[in-house]
Parts: structure tokens; sequence; C-alpha cells
């Protein structure tokens, strides 16, 4: 099911649900082709990367003695709700804590409403900081990518809250695989404003080709490694 705003006017702050399906863009066979090329990336990069993920969360867990793993709803291809797993980089009820940022702080919550995120958000860890600078924690994600709810590269899957910024792009955002990697990250990531990040997405769905898939891909290995808008 996908949403379309019914408030055009007003900077399209409501959404209804509608019944006709989101069409996927590129042909069969291109679909195809990255689908082949997501489970054999997905595939190698888990078995190359397990060892990781496995030290990075036991490091979590002794930390706090909590769950390492982090999961959360998002919007996929076509406005499916789906399941996200991320390594956790927060404290233990990390969403009542912002809430009270938000209260508390006016400049936390006119950051956030911008945003949707906070530079210097208190509630990650230390640990968290250099898993989310080294993007360790979205390698689970890869699971998300065999699973056939997210891509390696497509934007990256927003929550519900964020259907109000897409506006009328929405549909173009559900018009293609959410991603572990995309347009967005190799163009600056955190250090764009979230308009920005909105047109990157549109005109990746709209431009969308593997060998455009390939590029973003060898982009963003210097863009990892050069932690270029990683917060």
């Amino acid at each position: 099911m996908g949403f379309r705003s019914a408030d055009d006017a007003q900077g399209f702050s409501k959404f209804v649900p509608v019944t006709e399906p989101v069409a996927g863009v590129g042909t069969k066979w291109q679909r195809a082709i990255k689908r082949t090329l997501d489970l054999l990336g997905a595939g190698g990069l888990l078995v190359f990367t397990l060892p990781l993920v496995l030290l990075a969360s036991l490091l979590v867990w002794l930390q706090d003695g909590q769950n390492p793993l982090f999961c959360q709803k998002r919007i996929g291809r076509g406005g499916r709700r789906f399941k996200v797993f991320k390594l956790r980089t927060m404290v233990p009820d990390a969403q009542s804590k912002l809430l009270d940022l938000l209260d508390t702080y006016p400049s936390f919550r006119e950051e956030w409403t911008a945003t949707q995120k906070l530079a210097q958000d208190p509630r990650i860890t230390a640990l968290g900081w250099f898993l989310r600078r080294s993007s360790i924690d979205e390698l689970p994600q890869l699971l998300n990518v065999l699973r056939g709810e997210m891509s390696l590269v497509g934007p990256r899957p927003i929550v519900q809250s964020e259907i109000e910024r897409y506006g009328r792009a929405y549909p173009t955002y559900c018009s293609v695989m959410p991603g572990l990697t995309g347009a967005w990250q190799v163009h600056g990531r955190s250090d764009t404003s979230y308009a920005e990040r909105v047109a990157i997405d549109v005109a990746y769905a709209n431009r969308w080709s593997v060998k455009g898939d390939i590029g973003i891909l060898l982009r963003t290995i210097p863009a990892v490694f050069l932690r270029r808008g990683a917060h």
C-alpha cells in the first residue's frame, strides 16, 4: 500500500492510502540483473564481514548487557513495511530519551525538525560513534538485501514520519528498492539537507541503471573510508 498527498497547497502534510500499486523502474531484465548482483554481492560481503559483525555485536553487548541488534520498521518498495537490521549504537531506551531531549532543549528540537538527525546526539555511545563513522553498524542490512527487502544500492529506507518530507516525490521513492548505500551517501550523507536528500533520491529513481549502481558501489568505498558526512 502506498500513500499520496491529500494537501498540495500545504506542503503535502497529509497522506491518505491508495490502493493502486507503485510500478517499479527499469525493465524486467534490468531488475533481474540488479537482483542477481544483490544476491551475489550481499552473500559474498556477509561471509567476508561476518567475523567483524560478530566481534562488534559482542562489544555492544559487553558495554551494557543489552541486545546488540536494533530493529526498526521502515518503508520499502511499493510502500511495504519491513524491519531493518542494524547494530545498536545508542543507549537502551533511546526513543524515550529523544523525547526528553526534544522537550528540554529547543536547539535539539529545531535540528531534529529540520533534519530528523542530531549531529551531536548524546544518546550515541562511544562505541556507537565508531560503528557509525565506519558504517559497520549497517552491515546487518546485508540480511535485508538477501531477504529481498533492500538492494545494495538505492535510497535509504525511511520511517513513517519521513513520508511527509517527500511530498509528491513519495511515489517515486516507492518505485525503487531502498538500498544499503546510494547516491545520497556518496554525495555527502548527513552533510546534505533533507530537501537535497529527497532530490537526490528522485534523480536516482528516474535515472536508475545497472551501470549507475555499479558506479555508486565503487564510489561508496572511498566515501566510507573518508567518513564523509557520517554522523
